[in-house]
């Protein structure tokens, strides 16, 4: 679709007007039946092109951790260079990390009609706010942040106007609950894979076959019945970790999940990270039993490809390229060093080990990885978080000082960062493999840039996102409840090396050109992000 017919294609009327008058075109003076009337034509007889365009307003509120906010400042951006004005609602603790650390915040500010909002979490400034402590976050944002985020889903706030649609963290109920009770329309956005979020939302029928709790020394890999879709390949380890030490149907965290299935159904949208081709076996399932689903996905790659498009329609009017905000989002400081060290490196050489912004290892733990790479006789660069390593009694490590003093063996074949730039780092021609905890962010940068994966899940919905890479999209294997020095080596070899390097690249070359595909012009991704600008400009209009 060229840069006029995708212009029209949202709605965006002022784009379209200025894109006129930039090359020349003046609206009273175009011929009749000519290409530029008919697009004109076409968007007066849109009802939601102009006057729901300009009183639509979304209110964006992600959980505070890495794996929420990312995604969904992605949506954020999106849907802001898509002409709709958008309160992206932070915690003002991560707020402030993203000012010490990430450029984003000046590269928002050059989208028209996007803000910055923050919120109070209730937790003192050195609470380290950790993600395995879930519910900690979740209840002080009951209590602390309420009557703040009532009052800007209710009130005009700095002279902008109401708002009149939220896109709400599936897994916050805050988010969802303040909403409801208000009655702003709410779009529910769930930052997990298709398969978790369906193996979650099949929870009554897992009670009710008695798969949950699971029987004292059961088998661990005994096939699990009652998740629709998945027979012949969910096995009991492969089930979320929650649902692995549930005693009973009264404890809390399922009471929770059930909450966040309630939500899931009654929002008016359900909004996935994720793309048809995927899962289109799952999503067929999903659609009889969820709203309508919008599969906007993956993310980082639709924000390159927006951004590639707009400007085209922009950059003579802005005289500089506007590049992506949301791609750098990161919550720590990245070390940019891995980069030139990989620059050094042979194509498809290098294994990339990162267990994302959450997962904890055992000093034990951590060391088993370490001779099982060195064994490997492969190079690799390592993103050892500072918070990453605890000790027996649970308490954070040093993580750089124990970082170091694995380096020390390895400075021929080896480069440990405290962070490094993930998409850029998973992009470079000399990497050949990605060991990852399987968070769902992470699972698609891998996808995306078509490098096979050894999974070694941590906690929750990555149990079966690692299931999934290696049995049903064949694109790496999953090592999850093992860890120790053999394993590793043979996992790094059976994907580095041979016949089964090869077919694994293969498969994930494929499977990363299906999500390009999806995101382009005519995609499936690409449509169900104009239809989602479509909903929520209306929620403009009925507003107005």
């Amino acid at each position: 679709m060229t840069c006029l017919n995708r212009l029209t294609s949202i709605g965006h009327f002022d784009v379209f007007s200025r894109h006129c008058r930039r090359k020349g075109y003046f609206l009273d003076r175009i011929k009749p039946g000519s290409l530029l009337q008919r697009k004109l034509n076409a968007v007066h007889k849109d009802p939601n092109s102009m006057a729901g365009s300009a009183a639509a307003h979304v209110l964006i509120f992600p959980f505070p951790a890495q794996g929420h906010v990312t995604p969904m400042l992605s949506l954020a951006e999106i849907l802001s260079l898509s002409g709709l004005r958008i309160t992206f609602l932070n915690t003002e603790h991560n707020h402030r990390r993203l000012l010490r650390h990430s450029p984003a915040l000046s590269g928002f500010a050059r989208l028209r009609n996007f803000r910055f909002l923050t919120i109070p979490d209730g937790l003192p400034e050195d609470d380290p706010r950790l993600s395995i402590n879930f519910f900690k976050v979740q209840d002080s944002m009951m209590t602390s942040s309420r009557d703040r985020y009532k009052e800007l889903l209710t009130q005009e706030i700095d002279g902008w106007p109401p708002v009149t649609c939220v896109v709400a963290d599936g897994i916050l109920h805050l988010a969802n609950d303040v909403a409801d009770e208000v009655g702003v329309p709410t779009l529910v956005f769930r930052t997990s894979s298709p398969c978790s979020c369906w193996v979650y939302q099949s929870l009554p029928i897992l009670l009710h076959e008695g798969v949950i709790p699971f029987p004292e020394e059961c088998d661990m890999d005994e096939m699990v019945c009652g998740v629709e879709g998945m027979e012949g390949i969910v096995r009991r380890r492969d089930l979320p970790s929650f649902m692995r030490f549930a005693k009973s149907a009264d404890e809390h965290i399922i009471k929770f999940i059930s909450t966040l299935n309630s939500h899931a159904i009654r929002g008016k949208g359900f909004i996935l990270n994720s793309f048809e081709a995927l899962d289109p076996t799952l999503l067929s399932i999903m659609r009889s039993y969820y709203p309508t689903i919008y599969t906007v996905g993956p993310l980082h790659l639709h924000v390159t490809s927006f951004i590639s498009n707009y400007n085209e329609e922009e950059a003579e009017e802005e005289e500089v390229d506007y590049k992506s905000s949301s791609g750098s989002t990161s919550l720590w400081q990245e070390d940019r060093t891995c980069m030139t060290w990989l620059d050094n490196q042979r194509d498809k050489s290098v294994v990339y080990v990162s267990f994302g912004s959450v997962a904890v290892v055992s000093r034990e733990q951590l060391n088993e990885f370490w001779q099982g790479l060195v064994n490997s006789g492969h190079r690799f660069l390592w993103a050892v978080r500072r918070d990453m390593v605890v000790s027996q009694g649970e308490e954070m490590m040093n993580g750089t000082a124990v970082a170091e003093e694995l380096e020390k063996g390895t400075k021929e074949r080896g480069c440990m960062v405290d962070w490094a730039p993930q998409e850029e780092v998973l992009a470079h021609r000399a990497v050949g493999c990605f060991l990852t905890h399987s968070g769902w962010n992470s699972t698609l940068e891998g996808l995306v840039a078509g490098v096979p994966m050894i999974c070694w899940p941590y906690f929750a919905d990555q149990m079966i996102n690692s299931r999934f890479t290696s049995e049903v999209w064949r694109i790496g294997v999953d090592m999850k409840d093992r860890c120790d020095r053999i394993t590793v080596e043979r996992m790094v070899r059976e994907v580095m090396e041979g016949e089964s390097a090869l077919r694994l690249r293969s498969s994930a070359a494929k499977m990363g050109e299906l999500a390009r595909k999806s995101v382009e012009e005519g995609g499936t991704s690409r449509a169900d992000l104009e239809s989602l600008v479509r909903y929520i400009k209306s929620t403009g209009s009925d507003s107005s």
